[in-house]
């Protein structure tokens, strides 16, 4: 990857632009995301850092650098109203399983935009409105309380279609929030329905929720390794 001046590549904001859209970006999302080589993933993403567009840190032991923006990075992806995310280690975990699932999305939903949590929040933050979150009712002060998705599948051929709301679940969680949750999308009438990718161990008190919230209709149940058919597709470094 090349630089001239302060002049970045097209091919290169797009990589930061990605990263600010959805937090976080390892070589292995990326190589999904473009259709690369791990090996070539890795090298551009090294390449952005040379250029101070993004920093990288080796946040969790054993796995591959996490990319997030530098500020220098977020002004040149153009992407507004996003600040660079922040990560931690108990964090990480959730934050790059969810850009494998969003790059793994792209490829195998081309008709449809995907984007994350963040974007969610800036625009039903700016549309005073849910856009793809369910409601969980009102706080104490009165404000509706939202639990929005990880990602989101909007279509784009058809412009009334509704988006799909996607839930990355890595972890158990209490079976009484739970419930409430499948509970809240199971009535939520903003999205055409809920696609749960879940790891193994949450498989089972996921759908028990699911069947305790009458939300087979709903919601859908799927394990996360049902999106490597479309991670496959990557070309090999051998």
């Amino acid at each position: 990857m090349t630089r001239v001046g302060n002049a970045h590549s097209n091919e290169q904001l797009e990589i930061v632009s990605w990263t600010v859209r959805f937090g976080v970006a390892t070589a292995e999302a990326v190589a999904v995301h473009g259709g690369w080589t791990l090996a070539s993933a890795r090298g551009r993403l090294c390449a952005a850092e040379r250029a101070g567009l993004l920093s990288s840190r080796r946040i969790l032991a054993g796995a591959s650098p996490l990319y997030t923006a530098t500020r220098a990075g977020l002004r040149a992806s153009g992407v507004r109203g996003l600040e660079p995310c922040r990560l931690s280690v108990s964090a990480a975990p959730h934050a790059v399983a969810c850009a494998q699932v969003a790059a793994a999305l792209e490829r195998a939903y081309p008709d449809y935009q995907v984007t994350g949590e963040r974007e969610l929040r800036r625009d039903e933050r700016e549309a005073g409105t849910p856009l793809a979150s369910a409601s969980l009712g009102r706080g104490p002060a009165g404000a509706a309380l939202l639990h929005r998705p990880d990602i989101v599948l909007w279509p784009t051929s058809v412009a009334e279609e509704l988006p799909v709301a996607v839930e990355v679940e890595l972890t158990v969680k209490a079976p009484a929030r739970l419930l409430e949750i499948c509970r809240a999308w199971a009535r939520c009438r903003c999205v055409a329905g809920t696609l749960y990718l879940a790891s193994s161990a949450v498989q089972r008190p996921l759908s028990r929720a699911i069947e305790r919230a009458h939300a087979g209709e709903r919601i859908a149940l799927v394990g996360l390794d049902a999106l490597e058919s479309a991670a496959s597709t990557v070309p090999s470094d051998a």
